[in-house]
């Protein structure tokens, strides 16, 4: 029996469509702890413990992310937080800005990677915090 090319091609674009939606649940990206995990835990720890590899250079230990919610009442104080990533509200208990204004820092490597194409430098800061922050409310202790 013969098929018809329109039947094949339906058949081979089917199997593309399962072949690629198996790849990306495979490879599913986590922005968020990719985002911590290059610029957080060095200082706080992969668990958010307050215990990364850099935090016998501080001279203040870092605090555990992991327990902010509960220090807050059960409740995780997210625009709080998003201000003190961004670097407009700083850390009462560390007196001068001792953690890096990742706010500027996201904004200079947009600019980098944005170059020859129209963009909104707030949204792409945004977007980064809000993946950074996401990840830090499911490192949350019960």
């Amino acid at each position: 029996m013969k098929r018809s090319p329109l039947i094949t091609a339906a058949l081979v674009g089917l199997s593309l469509l399962c072949a690629t939606s198996a790849a990306l649940a495979q490879g599913k990206s986590d922005f968020g702890k990719r985002e911590y995990d290059s610029n957080c835990a060095g200082c706080h720890g992969t668990k958010g413990h307050g215990d990364g590899p850099y935090n016998s250079y501080l001279t203040k230990s870092s605090s555990d992310l992991s327990a902010v919610a509960k220090k807050n009442g059960g409740v995780f104080p997210y625009q709080r937080l998003y201000e003190v990533i961004d670097g407009r509200q700083a850390v009462a208990l560390h007196g001068p800005r001792d953690m890096p204004i990742w706010g500027a820092d996201y904004l200079a490597k947009a600019a980098g990677d944005y170059m020859d194409v129209p963009y909104d430098p707030e949204v792409y800061v945004r977007n980064r915090v809000a993946a950074l922050l996401d990840y830090v409310a499911r490192l949350q202790v019960k």
